[in-house]
């Protein structure tokens, strides 16, 4: 039971993570990946810390501050900046698809690093799942915008920063609180983006937002951000990293129908069976087998 609480939360926050995808779209013409990735982190990170400090959580040991504070930097910081310019190129539901490859990277990491056994079950259920989602975005793809590639090529690099980030996390959780863990984590990784945003100029394209573009920005921190990143690391404490994983080929069906009705783009007509396959891939991933 608590590997399928944890699965159905990493659902939740995997279709909120892939509305803010489609919130991402939206607002990349008016700010640079920076700014729109401290709009996620630094309104993530002030609705996280009053809730923290209010619930007095279990904080990291001062030991694994370190490593609490350089896993979120590389997730908080680096994966989101890289998420940002990828999304630029490319729609959302491309630029999610290539995010849904998350299991198999993550599968490939938890067996590198001896966390993780990889079975003939969870291979099948990820390989089922990832398929859906090529099913259900399979029109779109075809209607991509010219280049696009280069959006996809930067989002599958990015990705392996949030498959370390899901691998390595568990133990440091597992000797905090998850609130705790993550704000420690999320703030030292808007710290570090607020300082790149100084340097670069990016805090002046909020003099041009229009009252639409702040009630998105607002949405993609607490909604994209906090909410959705208290579920994930919830989901990281009670299920596998590949399970919990697993769940991200829900976020480019998310991403596809919150994109078609906020920016216009093709929804696949082959969405409901891309959708069937990906439960499918899921429910294979996270059951285990009598022999297991």
């Amino acid at each position: 039971m608590g590997e399928w609480l944890g699965v159905a939360i990493a659902l939740v926050s995997s279709s909120i993570g892939g509305s803010a995808a489609a919130i991402t779209r939206y607002l990349v013409t008016g700010a640079d990946p920076v700014m729109l990735a401290i709009l996620r982190w630094g309104i993530g990170f002030l609705c996280l810390l009053p809730c923290a400090l209010l619930l007095r959580v279990r904080w990291p040991e001062r030991s694994d501050w370190p490593a609490v504070m350089a896993l979120g930097i590389c997730f908080f910081g680096l994966f989101f900046i890289l998420y940002n310019i990828a999304i630029s190129y490319t729609t959302a539901a491309r630029a999610s698809l290539a995010l849904a490859t998350l299991p198999l990277h993550t599968m490939v990491v938890g067996a590198i690093l001896g966390v993780e056994r990889l079975t003939a079950r969870k291979i099948v259920g990820v390989g089922i799942a990832v398929l859906g989602v090529v099913a259900a975005l399979a029109v779109g793809l075809a209607q991509s915008p010219p280049g696009s590639w280069r959006g996809e090529l930067i989002m599958t690099g990015a990705v392996f920063c949030m498959a370390f980030y899901n691998v390595l996390s568990r133990p440091l959780m597992q000797r905090s609180s998850a609130l705790g863990f993550l704000t420690v984590g999320m703030g030292a990784g808007a710290v570090v983006l607020i300082l790149a945003g100084l340097l670069k100029g990016s805090f002046a394209a909020l003099a041009q937002f229009t009252p639409a573009q702040w009630i998105a920005g607002i949405y993609l921190g607490a909604g994209g951000g906090a909410l959705a990143f208290i579920l994930w690391v919830m989901a990281l404490r009670r299920a596998t990293p590949t399970r919990v994983a697993n769940t991200m080929t829900v976020n480019p069906i998310a991403a596809t129908l919150l994109a078609a009705l906020l920016i216009g783009e093709p929804i696949a007509p082959n969405l409901l069976i891309g959708l069937v396959a990906v439960f499918a891939g899921i429910w294979i991933a996270t059951s285990k087998a009598k022999t297991d």
